[in-house]
């Protein structure tokens, strides 16, 4: 599969985001990795041989700075990935307001910054973004309610994205895993009573991989993809749409 010539990894130092960015880079293509755990970041890229900016994607004017220096290095952007999430498992009336606000800062808003400064430059060259939401946005899983809540607006931020740039030839698009083993899940998959409960959810019966999210980004942001918009495509084993039991 053809890959783009240029892109953008924002969270490139967790487990998605940093598998995206070996499949992208083993295919040729050019890259600015963004993230803010430091070491991790500048590890993957000196690994590389490309450029990190550290940056919080919770501060909208880190992330212009951020996509400035992208486009300084770059020249163009002709695609980018939003790896940026995190997990809380809580029911409502045991979410405290700032679990709230930091999940919705980290999943959703995040997402908002970055395509607000993307929206300019990648609407006149066109391209493709794509960001990952959750099986939680598709269906309704319990003690998911902040999570699920900001990811379903991830969705519906990038369907009406979509929509506003498909004029400029800019797809926009999101992957919607089920739980996959990153480091990000690890205080779930620590633990094997509770590993092995979400494996068996799951219709396939085991949890996801890094690279498996990562192929179906690397699907969408693929120059020889150029009909696909406004999609969310699942990749959860089965979670979001089976029911064998």
């Amino acid at each position: 599969m053809t890959s783009p010539k240029t892109a953008l990894i924002t969270g490139a130092n967790g487990g998605i985001g940093s598998a995206l960015a070996r499949k992208l880079s083993a295919a040729g293509t050019r890259l600015v990795l963004a993230g803010r755990n430091e070491s991790r970041l500048t590890a993957l890229a000196s690994e590389l041989g490309v450029k990190a900016l550290i940056c919080d994607f919770t501060n909208p004017d880190q992330v212009e700075n951020c996509v400035n220096g992208a486009l300084f290095e770059l020249g163009t952007i002709e695609a980018a990935a939003h790896c940026i999430g995190s997990i809380l498992l809580k029911p409502a009336h045991l979410t405290s307001f700032e679990e709230w606000h930091a999940t919705i800062d980290t999943n959703l808003n995040s997402a908002f910054y970055l395509l607000k400064q993307l929206g300019r430059p990648m609407g006149k060259s066109g391209g493709s973004i794509a960001f990952v939401t959750s099986v939680a946005a598709e269906k309704g899983l319990s003690n998911h309610e902040a999570i699920a809540a900001a990811k379903a607006g991830l969705a519906g931020l990038t369907r009406a994205a979509a929509a506003t740039y498909a004029k400029n030839n800019l797809r926009v698009n999101c992957v919607a895993p089920g739980l996959t083993d990153t480091p990000l899940a690890a205080p779930i998959t620590g633990n094997e009573s509770a590993r092995k409960f979400s494996e068996a959810m799951h219709p396939l019966g085991r949890l996801g991989t890094a690279d498996e999210i990562a192929s179906a980004l690397f699907f969408l942001l693929s120059p020889d993809n150029t009909w696909i918009t406004g999609q969310s495509l699942s990749v959860d084993g089965g979670l979001s749409s089976l029911q064998t039991k």
